[in-house]
């Protein structure tokens, strides 16, 4: 990932297995809706909806930093964890939330190189239906 301009924003499929379960350390998946997520995603993921959760329902604008700010509280994200987004469309979604992540100023958000299909194509990556409590 060298050739990248910013190579620090993408992790690998070997960094995001071996950084499942470790503490300070969260995968969100972003999708339009929930149904992919709910039929497999990585171990201690949570989901956001694109449409439902990272926009405002009233305008179709993106939603307030009070907001979003209540939506990481309820997932169990704290400023200082260190965020991995994926999610369908080629990571379409998962870019949309780096971007707010960075906007109401998230310090280390990542993506997911390859987001969902790459993950899903790998042999002994990891999947589960379990929701994070």
């Amino acid at each position: 990932m060298s050739n990248y301009s910013n190579p620090e924003v993408l992790v690998d499929l070997a960094w995001a297995k071996a950084n499942i379960g470790a503490p300070k350390v969260k995968f969100v998946e972003i999708d339009v809706d929930t149904a992919a997520y709910e039929s497999g995603h990585i171990p201690g993921a949570v989901a956001f909806n694109w449409r439902t959760q990272l926009q405002s329902q009233l305008n179709r604008d993106i939603i307030g930093q009070q907001a979003f700010e209540q939506l990481l509280g309820q997932a169990g994200i704290a400023n200082d964890d260190t965020v991995i987004l994926y999610g369908d469309n080629n990571n379409w979604f998962a870019a949309y939330g780096f971007w707010l992540f960075k906007l109401y100023g998230h310090n280390d958000v990542r993506l997911l190189n390859g987001g969902r299909v790459k993950w899903l194509n790998e042999a002994d990556a990891p999947l589960t239906k379990d929701v994070p409590a």
